[in-house]
């Protein structure tokens, strides 16, 4: 994939905003993807249950941060 502004990286930029990771799974980072998923939809997941109702907050920064992530990766050379 290429640098950062890259079209891969604005697809994968695209892909977080429906599911949190995808972006970094189609950018083949397994790890990052997989923590990214488990922590965001693990918020939004307790914030259903209206026990955790605040958790929405950071479950939305940190998706935001997902998608910020992906849109300005850089691969190693």
């Amino acid at each position: 994939m290429a640098g950062q502004g890259s079209g891969g990286n604005v697809i994968a930029a695209l892909c977080n905003i429906f599911i949190p990771g995808l972006g970094q799974l189609v950018q083949g980072r397994i790890l990052a993807a997989f923590l990214f998923f488990v922590v965001v939809m693990g918020c939004y997941a307790l914030t259903a249950t209206v026990i955790l109702i605040f958790l929405w907050v950071p479950g939305a920064l940190i998706h935001l941060w997902c998608i910020i992530d992906a849109a300005r990766y850089k691969p190693r050379d």
